[in-house]
C-alpha cells in the first residue's frame, strides 16, 4: 500500500511560554500545502532475515542520522508494542518534502505511517487513538492525522479545526540550503503574548495578515541567517499577499493571488508553486 504524506506551513507562530519541562507552549495555525512524500509499505516475506521488524529505504532527498530513529520506523515501533503481531514490513520512502524546512516532513511521514499501518492490518484505531499515537512521536504529529487548517497550542499537540479555505490562492515556497537548528532557534526566543491570536487573525481576509500574523522565529532566525529574510522580501516584491517563514525555517512561502514564475528568481534552491 502506498500514501502520501503532505507538508504544512505555519501561519503564525507565536511562543508564548516557557513549560517547566524544557519545552515552549505556542499557538499557530496549521494549514496542509501539497508539497507531498511516498510512503509504500510491502510485507516481508517470512524467510527474509532481518534483524529488524521494519526497515526503510530512503531515496531522492538525502536525510541525515540512522534510520532507526527516522519517524516511519518510529511508528512502527509504537504501534508493535501494543498489537505484537503486526507484521514485518518494508518501507519505502521517497522524499520530495525538503528537511529542515519547518514544513513537517519527518512529522508528516510518522503520522501516515500510523495511519497506514491501522488499515493495512485492520487494527481499527479511531482518529483520536491515532492522535494519542502520533502525539508520541513528536508535536506536530497529530496535525497529519487530520490533515486540515487547524489552531494549534501546547507544544502542538493541541488542536481546534477552524474553517479556513485558501483554495484559489497560489503558494510559492523557497527553501534555501541553509540548515537552521530548532533547537537553536528556540533558545533564542524570549517567550511573549502576541498583540493578537493568530486564529483571529486568519478569519480575516489574507490581504490584511502582513504585520498581524507573526511568526516569532523569524527575528532570531534572519539575524543570524539574512539570506533567507532577503527571500521573504523578494516573494513580497514578486507579489505575494502573505509571506512568511514556516516554522523555524529555514523555508519561506507566498500566497500570491496570481501564478508567478519564481523559480527563475531563485536558482539552486528548492523551489515550488502551486495552486492551493
Amino acid at each position: 500500500m502506498i500514501t502520501f504524506p503532505i507538508a504544512k506551513i505555519n501561519l503564525g507562530l507565536n511562543i508564548v511560554s516557557r513549560r517547566p519541562d524544557g519545552y515552549h507552549d505556542l499557538q499557530t495555525v496549521f494549514y496542509p500545502i501539497p508539497v507531498k512524500d511516498a510512503l509504500e509499505l510491502t510485507m516481508m516475506d517470512d524467510s527474509f532475515p532481518s534483524a529488524v521488524d521494519c526497515d526503510i529505504k530512503l531515496t531522492n532527498i538525502p536525510v541525515a542520522g540512522d534510520e532507526r530513529t527516522n519517524l516511519v520506523v518510529r511508528a512502527y515501533d509504537l504501534l508493535k508494542q501494543d498489537f505484537p503481531r503486526l507484521p514485518r514490513v518494508h518501507a519505502h520512502l521517497w522524499k520530495g518534502i525538503p528537511t529542515q524546512a519547518g514544513m513537517g516532513g519527518g512529522s508528516s511521514d510518522g503520522a501516515h505511517m500510523l495511519t497506514l499501518l491501522s488499515g493495512m492490518f485492520g487494527l481499527g484505531l479511531s482518529t483520536e487513538q491515532l492522535i494519542a499515537y502520533a502525539a508520541r512521536l513528536g508535536a506536530d504529529c497529530p496535525f497529519f492525522i487530520v490533515n486540515r487548517a487547524a489552531y494549534a497550542e501546547g507544544i502542538g499537540e493541541r488542536l481546534q479545526p477552524i474553517d479556513l479555505d485558501l483554495s484559489g490562492y497560489y503558494i510559492g515556497v523557497v527553501r534555501p540550503d541553509i540548515p537552521v537548528s530548532t533547537r537553536e532557534a528556540f533558545s533564542l526566543i524570549t517567550p511573549r503574548w502576541p498583540a493578537r491570536c493568530c486564529r483571529e487573525v486568519v478569519m480575516q481576509p489574507v490581504e490584511t495578515w502582513q504585520g498581524q500574523l507573526v511568526n516569532d522565529f523569524e527575528q532570531s532566525v534572519f539575524a543570524l541567517h539574512p539570506e533567507i529574510g532577503r527571500i521573504k522580501e523578494q516573494l513580497l516584491q514578486l507579489g505575494a499577499v502573505y509571506a512568511a517563514m514556516s516554522g523555524s525555517g529555514s523555508a519561506v512561502f507566498g500566497l500570491f493571488r496570481e501564478e508567478t514564475e519564481i523559480g527563475k528568481h531563485f536558482t539552486d534552491v528548492f523551489t515550488y508553486f502551486a495552486r492551493l
